[in-house]
């Protein structure tokens, strides 16, 4: 039997095994949109990675960092919370990032942080990290496609208001 709470059936409904607290079924309504965001060709939408990260990060009590790696298509490898914060800042640090991308022989990525006040608009550290992170991964050869910030009912991407 599998360790996940979920199972997909026959005609491809998921179902969820015994009880589950809101905060779990929000993780796995998360994972399985991950786990659809693997099976696209590419992801092409930024309202695609938008929707899947207010699911995996917007309920977090404080902020955290994360990343998703791609490869050279734009399909999605994987997901990860790197950095976990107070209530309105995380720390994040360029080297580990840079190696987990290189760990997972990343093309490219897609950075998220919460801002669990609610309101997702972009501070100035938001952009220098942003900067920063772009600068160290183009040494590498690694394309930073956007930076969200999410929160539970609104999302900004920094691509989108030409910060990339």
């Amino acid at each position: 039997m599998s360790d996940t709470p979920y199972i997909k059936n026959d005609q491809g409904l998921y179902q969820v095994r015994g009880y589950v607290s809101p905060d779990q079924l929000v993780q796995i309504a998360a994972d399985i949109l991950l786990e659809n965001l693997t099976d696209q060709k590419n992801l092409t939408r930024p309202e695609d990675a938008a929707r899947f990260l207010q699911l995996a990060l917007a309920t977090e009590k404080n902020e955290h960092f994360s990343v998703l790696f791609l490869n050279n298509l734009h399909q999605v490898i994987c997901f990860e919370k790197l950095f976990c914060g107070t209530l309105n800042a995380a720390t994040v640090y360029p080297r580990v990032v840079m190696q987990r991308a290189l760990a997972h022989n990343a093309g490219a990525v897609i950075f998220a942080h919460n801002h669990p006040s609610g309101c997702p608009n972009p501070s100035e550290a938001d952009r220098v990290i942003t900067r920063r992170l772009s600068e160290a991964l183009a040494l590498i050869d690694i394309r930073v496609l956007d930076h969200f910030i999410v929160s539970q009912s609104h999302w900004v991407s920094l691509a989108e208001r030409g910060w990339l």
